[in-house]
């Protein structure tokens, strides 16, 4: 079996939404599904995957790891965020094809189920704290378990760019948010709260302590990633847990980490990180170390059931990011997609990754990636991560 085919598409679903899809086709009949993690870089990688396909296509499916180094190491210098995304894509893809190939579902070739559901959370968003709680409150009734919301933005959505964000007004809301939120589902209910890079690292640990109280399962992303030794001054100041990783391209940025202990979850993103192939090898470096994973997957459905596949095949798992409940949105384009009930998802007992892409639909729905997200400003017009 030779990979025959390497095709990118980048569509918009009936919901709005937008995907970067990669199908990889071999000449025995099989074809596979990738997903890349940063979709307003969706030019640069369409570019880095047709770069790449020079040397998979061609491959025998099966050399993951092989062509996994390859893809990584070939130019010399090691693949960059861009390069690493759309290694991701591909590899994903592989396996899917692997699966198919020999008539199993991913997880069972990462080793097995070792649980039969993934307890997952949603993306619990509002546009002022009275609608967060409205929203938090429907997620509940439906039957999540854990809820997870960002840090609170001080300038509302759709207003010109860039937008305003106050950072000493924005700790005050979340904090506020937090124990409105806590005191509407209760302490049954895990609550995750993602910091996203927005505050410098004094601010972060003051608003952690003012949130302890509330019991977060974790915080997530309390300080910018490109220097993961900043953990080490969080740790010592944070008497909360903390959850990082989803601007890491591969298990490098990871290491320092884990082998100090600096973090209690690993949010890998299976896109962005090199894919099944580089994310099983960090899952079970942090296993070691008792760091549990907690995959980060904002994306689309392919993205989901790579995260779930990875979750039910590994002992050391916390949660899953589930944006929204799997099968809910876009249909049209993925008419089959991972498993939900309950607040927990999982992958069905079929071959590959269990998820269907509907190319006469996509080929309908093209648009060309964006290039450029939200921008946010600090009073003083500093520009800040959004």
């Amino acid at each position: 079996m030779k990979v025959t085919r390497i095709k990118s598409f980048s569509v918009r679903g009936d919901s709005g939404r937008e995907y970067f899809v990669v199908r990889v086709d071999t000449d025995a009949g099989h074809h596979g599904l990738g997903e890349i993690g940063i979709v307003g870089w969706g030019v640069a990688i369409t570019h880095a995957i047709e770069h790449l396909a020079e040397l998979v296509i061609g491959a025998e499916p099966w050399e993951t790891e092989r062509l996994w180094q390859e893809m990584f190491r070939s130019g010399f210098f090691p693949a960059d965020t861009v390069y690493s995304c759309a290694l991701s894509a591909i590899d994903i893809a592989l396996w899917d094809i692997k699966g198919k190939s020999v008539g199993k579902p991913v997880y069972k070739l990462l080793g097995g189920p070792v649980r039969e559901k993934v307890v997952s959370y949603p993306h619990t968003q509002g546009k002022n704290i009275s609608n967060l709680i409205e929203n938090a409150k429907r997620d509940v009734d439906e039957g999540w378990k854990f809820l997870r919301w960002h840090q609170i933005e001080t300038s509302k959505y759709g207003s010109s760019q860039p937008m305003r964000f106050d950072p000493l007004e924005s700790i005050r809301l979340s904090v506020e948010s937090f124990a409105a939120v806590r005191d509407a589902v209760g302490w049954d209910v895990g609550l995750c709260f993602d910091v996203h890079t927005r505050l410098d690292p004094a601010m972060t640990v003051q608003m952690c302590r003012d949130l302890e109280e509330f019991k977060p399962f974790f915080i997530e992303d309390p300080a910018r990633s490109e220097n993961p030794g900043t953990y080490r001054n969080l740790r010592k100041q944070i008497n909360l847990p903390l959850a990082a990783g989803e601007q890491w391209g591969s298990k490098w940025a990871f290491r320092q980490v884990i082998e100090e202990d600096l973090i209690d979850y690993a949010r890998i993103d299976l896109c962005i990180v090199g894919g099944i192939t580089e994310a099983l090898k960090i899952t079970h470096w942090a296993e070691a170390h008792y760091i549990d994973i907690v995959p980060h997957n904002p994306l689309g459905p392919v993205s989901a059931a790579a995260c779930v596949s990875l979750c039910m095949a590994s002992t050391n798992v916390g949660v899953q990011e589930m944006p929204r409940r799997p099968g809910s949105l876009d249909t049209r384009l993925f008419p089959r997609q991972t498993e939900w009930e309950d607040g927990y998802s999982w992958c069905a007992d079929v071959p590959g990754l269990g998820v269907d892409f509907n190319i006469e639909a996509a080929e309908g729905t093209y648009v060309k990636p964006s290039s450029i997200g939200i921008t946010f400003q600090r009073p003083d017009g500093a520009f800040t991560n959004w």
